[in-house]
């Protein structure tokens, strides 16, 4: 664990201090939104078939936190705000893993959401994922440590402009670049760290995705890189384009990244694709590590 996210943990941990009365009876989760394509059972928070073998070690309390991965981000996001409600509120706390578009899921609701007012849940949801209410009283927002990435699409995919995927399929038109870095304020994280990181074994799409890529999504994007467009960024080794900098320091040639996004893990040994493989494999198997190892 890095003395940043040690820091980070013990602002928490103190804060959480001063909520009297609560501290013993807390429980921590760790959830994990998937991307495009889908695959568990909605509302099913035990249904890990998206990622692979439930039973592997992905942080505590893991819940698998299953949307569509089809329709649009607007008209799926009240399934991970119900998640958010039920772990996330009253003396819970969460840490956050996100895959490829689960990245715009978490984005969106803190973006959108994470200010609101919410009523405190019971952790024990029904078969549709809303929990039942715990005494009655709200929150403002939620009780999030943090939020890992793995191959986030936060800043859309040139796949999605190219037509590279079924434009028929609602949740592309939000995955296009330009609709993706639009759709809410990728700023707005209520002041919760994004650790991104970004796959570069990309062979198949490099012609038509800028700069290194994991073949669904460039640096651009996985790298939490600012702006309202793509561009190139690569790994030290590559003199074609700029160094998509690790942390939260601004990239080779200046480009900023978003705020409270840093870096964590960048492939500069081009071996991790996109795709999970149904064994928690590619890069998420590195998320996976870092919740397994830090997700406490």
């Amino acid at each position: 664990m890095t003395l940043f996210r040690r820091l980070a943990l013990w602002g928490t941990a103190l804060a959480t201090l001063g909520i009297a009365g609560v501290v013993a009876h807390a429980t921590n989760y760790s959830l994990w939104i998937n991307g495009r394509t889908g695959g568990g059972q909605v509302g099913n928070h035990a249904d890990f078939r998206y990622w692979g073998p439930a039973a592997t070690a992905a942080g505590v309390n893991k819940k698998s936190v299953n949307w569509d991965g089809y329709n649009r981000i607007s008209t799926t996001n009240g399934g991970i705000r119900d998640a958010l409600d039920c772990y996330c509120t009253g003396p819970n706390w969460c840490y956050i893993a996100a895959h490829s578009a689960g990245n715009l899921q978490i984005g969106y609701a803190l973006a959108l959401y994470g200010s609101s007012s919410r009523l405190k849940k019971n952790a024990t949801p029904n078969a549709s994922g809303q929990c039942g209410n715990s005494d009655g009283s709200s929150q403002v927002g939620w009780n999030i440590k943090w939020v890992d990435v793995a191959g986030g699409a936060g800043g859309g995919s040139e796949l999605a402009d190219a037509g590279d995927w079924a434009l028929t399929e609602p949740l592309v038109s939000d995955l296009k670049t330009s609709s993706a870095r639009a759709l809410y304020n990728h700023n707005a994280t209520g002041g919760r760290w994004f650790y991104m990181f970004a796959g570069s074994k990309g062979t198949l799409y490099s012609f038509v995705l800028p700069g290194q890529d994991d073949e669904a999504i460039a640096y651009h994007s996985s790298g939490g890189v600012s702006g309202a467009s793509g561009a190139s960024f690569c790994n030290p080794a590559d003199w074609l384009c700029n160094d998509l900098t690790l942390g939260s320091a601004a990239n080779q040639g200046g480009r900023a990244k978003w705020s409270f996004h840093s870096v964590a893990f960048r492939d500069d040994a081009e071996a991790l694709n996109h795709y999970t493989n149904g064994n928690w494999g590619g890069i998420v198997s590195r998320v996976r590590a870092d919740m397994a190892a830090n997700a406490l």
